[in-house]
């Protein structure tokens, strides 16, 4: 059996639902990746990236093309905002990453990508249903999760809530996809997207935390 065989392979049964090594491993690297965020450390880009390596491997498993897709996306923005934190512009008085708020133009180009980008991946899984089987939910998750990873990259409070109205999504198609782990997962997710939201809004009202400048 190789490494691919095994990832996909069951690790145990729960509840009904069959748990494999691949969707088990990737989620709990993500959960890690979150709270690698939350602390606002650029460790939370090399987890992410590894998550989505993994996790490319349990969508494979349940034929869910553009779940593969997404992670194969997933990879290269995270990379490139482990590149952004590196070049660190934004750096707090304690060496991390400062945090703000977005422009009123900032949020207005994340919400116009969100919802092109939606219809444009939307209408791309309608025309070819092998890529997803809940096309629009699917493609809401894909583009919503690019849009958390951009604001986060930019060091903007507004990443935590793109991730909140991921979560209200993705729980329940996760479980009816068959990847009960990657469910569980997300309720988790929705707890420290609640807890992340708070430490970076409350960071956001202390002066000496915020520089100038900005990831470019």
């Amino acid at each position: 059996m190789n490494a691919f065989d095994w990832l996909g392979a069951e690790a145990f049964t729960a509840f009904g639902q069959r748990i494999i090594w691949s969707d088990m491993i990737g989620n709990t690297i993500g959960l890690a990746a979150l709270a690698l965020g939350w602390r606002r450390s650029i460790l939370t880009w090399p987890a992410q990236l590894l998550s989505g390596l993994v996790l490319v491997a349990a969508y494979a498993s349940a034929q869910l093309g553009g779940g593969v897709g997404k992670q194969l996306l997933v990879i290269a923005v995270a990379a490139w905002g482990w590149r952004q934190w590196h070049l660190g512009r934004r750096q707090a008085q304690d060496g991390s990453i400062a945090v703000r708020f977005a422009s009123w133009r900032e949020r207005g180009l994340l919400a116009a990508g969100a919802v092109l980008g939606t219809l444009a991946v939307g209408g791309l899984f309608t025309l070819y249903p092998s890529l997803s089987w809940s096309p629009w939910a699917d493609a809401y998750i894909f583009v919503g999760t690019l849009v958390a990873m951009v604001a986060q990259a930019r060091g903007l409070v507004e990443f935590w809530f793109a991730w909140l109205l991921v979560d209200l999504v993705g729980v329940p198609l996760a479980f009816s996809s068959g990847l009960a782990f990657s469910g569980l997962v997300y309720v988790i997710y929705f707890a420290l997207v609640l807890w992340g939201m708070r430490d970076w809004w409350l960071r956001t009202r202390t002066p000496a935390q915020a520089l100038e400048g900005a990831p470019a």
